[in-house]
């Protein structure tokens, strides 16, 4: 198959997903006209820009010495890996973001960049915080509900479309499982 049917063909299948996913995605959309709402996934879509994951790559070393730099080193090698996988992937499918596309969809918050599919927010949150919790149960408390937030903001906030939410988890919770098997703490 030519390099232009296949490009025609993905774009014919992205489209027809967008349109199944619209009404799923103004559902969550509108949890943006409740003010409170918003801010908080505003907030940790800001936390899965990236703050919240190098702090804890910086501060695992510092308080579990050997064990906690081990960990902190699966997280920044599958954090590269999956860097590199999101970007070729979205520039493969070339997804434009449910605000862009849908004018019913609402831009609560700031994309890092033009494509939607899959998430790299979700991906990394997902694959950061199964490293993390496999080293360190005790900060399941905090980091699985962080990464059901940050998933679900990207949805809620009009940046991605619940199918790219979920591709992304996927992707992370693979990356994460072959980190961890490959470079066992």
């Amino acid at each position: 198959m030519s390099t232009t049917a296949r490009q025609t063909r993905v774009a014919a299948w992205v489209t027809r997903l967008d349109k199944a996913e619209l009404r799923l995605c103004r559902q969550f959309n509108n949890l943006v006209q409740q003010a409170g709402i918003r801010r908080v996934f505003q907030l940790a879509s800001r936390l899965g820009d990236g703050v919240v994951w190098y702090l804890l790559l910086g501060a695992l070393p510092l308080v579990a010495g050997h064990h906690g730099a081990l960990v902190a080193l699966q997280m920044g090698v599958s954090g590269l890996a999956g860097l590199l996988l999101y970007r070729y992937l979205k520039r493969t499918f070339v997804r434009e973001r449910p605000f862009i596309t849908h004018a019913a969809i609402t831009r609560a918050g700031v994309p890092l960049d033009r494509f939607s599919f899959p998430s790299g927010h979700t991906l990394h949150a997902v694959c950061f915080t199964i490293i993390a919790v496999s080293g360190f149960p005790l900060l399941a408390t905090v980091l699985i509900p962080l990464a059901l937030l940050i998933a679900l903001s990207r949805v809620v906030l009009g940046l991605h479309y619940p199918s790219d939410v979920l591709v992304g988890a996927l992707i992370g919770a693979g990356m994460a499982v072959a980190t961890l098997g490959i470079l066992q703490a």
